[in-house]
């Protein structure tokens, strides 16, 4: 199945730091999933899981100067 059937939208998860992760998944828990993956425990525990901004991949540029 093409790739374009369940697209990946960008995830900004907000973190307690003040700062942003980055992740990208077809739903936020999906996007969670993908760091779980990438990160550590204690890394997952600075993210505000219901705390998130949803944008498309080409929006990324105005994002990036907060990510952490």
């Amino acid at each position: 199945m093409s790739s374009f059937t369940h697209p990946h939208t960008m995830y900004l998860f907000e973190m307690k730091n003040g700062k942003q992760k980055l992740s990208w998944g077809q739903s936020p828990e999906d996007a969670l999933d993908i760091l779980r993956i990438r990160l550590t425990e204690e890394e997952m525990a600075e993210i505000i899981p219901d705390r998130y901004i949803k944008f498309a991949g080409r929006e990324l540029q105005a994002h990036i100067h907060n990510l952490g």
